[in-house]
């Protein structure tokens, strides 16, 4: 007689639910200003949202996936002032009404888009992780889990809200790897305080920067170094980014030559009228690199579409497959109406 083993609490924990598959007319990812935007429109034109009473019969259906646990995503942790945000900007039909722009972004993004999500009923799901977006027949499969559960979405069309912000860009530069210090891409600053143990450099120019240099200033020293001088607009001109201006802080240093042991080395070239000099080694703690993002898109790469290419994409749509709409920060055309036109096209293509 066979004698059937006991199964171990190891052997229990190893095995995966079942995978379930679900079919739908649209999968948006991403929750973000771009997703939220897509899914209004979806909403407006008729489609049911997952989870909607009947919405397995209903003529078209959508449902929105967000990585984050919580509406804000990635803006929960964005310290900066409403002015220094981007994505602080009105939704599709809904104002933000935020008269404090020195208020925390992190403070005031979540609780819009939460209002947002509640106002249109857009029933995201979250945390869902999508691992992968596979071809399947006339379908896209979109492959994704949430905690220990798998289902696979098997859309006709797909909205990529997924923005850039878990891709941050690293710059390699000479001697980068020989810093002993602390070495932080800009997403990464979450408490000022965590760096008011030494000087800062900060690198870059990009938007909401200049509000970054300025709150180190409060806590510790910085030197702000930039290949481009950087723009200041009038919504930039907070209270403590004026206090900054006015000790000098705000006017950078051009690149320096390399990155030491203990700091950052600038090279002999003389500097350029309105650009702040100084000596040539700068000691530093903290190396803050403020040097962008990359489009976060490798789930889509077991599509093949070759979308680092000049020429992959027409406003929201991707050429090589118009079944998929790319819109925000991961595509070329960011403001609502990429939201607006992405689902335009995908009524046109899959006749919703």
């Amino acid at each position: 007689m066979e004698v059937m083993s006991t199964p171990t609490r190891r052997s229990l924990r190893s095995v995966r639910p079942e995978t379930r598959t679900v079919d739908v007319d649209v999968v948006v990812i991403g929750a973000g200003r771009a997703g939220l935007g897509a899914a209004r429109y979806l909403r407006h034109t008729g489609l049911a949202a997952v989870g909607d009473d009947g919405w397995e019969q209903a003529r078209s259906s959508f449902v929105v996936l967000d990585d984050a646990a919580q509406p804000g995503g990635p803006w929960r942790s964005w310290w900066l002032p409403v002015a220094a945000t981007p994505q602080a900007r009105d939704l599709p039909g809904l104002p933000l009404a935020e008269t404090d722009l020195t208020r925390p972004a992190s403070d005031v993004l979540p609780e819009y888009f939460a209002r947002y999500e509640e106002s249109y009923t857009l029933r995201v799901l979250r945390p869902v992780h999508v691992d992968r977006v596979n071809p399947d027949g006339e379908r896209l499969a979109v492959h994704a889990h949430q905690d220990d559960a798998e289902v696979v979405w098997r859309a006709r069309g797909l909205v990529n809200a997924t923005g850039s912000w878990s891709r941050p860009f690293w710059p390699f530069h000479l001697g980068q790897d020989t810093f002993t210090g602390r070495q932080l891409h800009q997403c990464d600053v979450h408490d000022l305080d965590d760096l008011a143990d030494g000087h800062v450099v900060v690198v870059g120019a990009g938007p909401g920067v200049v509000h970054l240099v300025a709150g180190l200033a409060q806590v510790t020293t910085v030197t702000w170094v930039t290949r481009v001088y950087p723009q200041v607009t009038e919504a930039d001109l907070t209270p403590a980014v004026r206090a900054a201006d006015e000790y000098g802080v705000l006017t950078p240093r051009p690149m320096f030559e390399r990155v030491g042991r203990h700091g950052v080395w600038f090279g002999p070239d003389p500097v350029p009228d309105g650009w702040a000099d100084g000596p040539a080694h700068v000691t530093a703690q903290t190396i803050v690199w403020a040097t962008g993002f990359r489009p976060a898109l490798t789930h889509l790469a077991p599509l093949h579409l070759r979308l680092g290419t000049a020429d992959a994409v027409a406003g929201p749509e991707v050429l090589a497959d118009p079944r998929i709409q790319l819109v925000g920060s991961c595509a070329p055309l960011r403001d609502p109406a990429g939201s607006r036109l992405a689902v335009r096209n995908l009524r046109h293509h899959l006749h919703l």
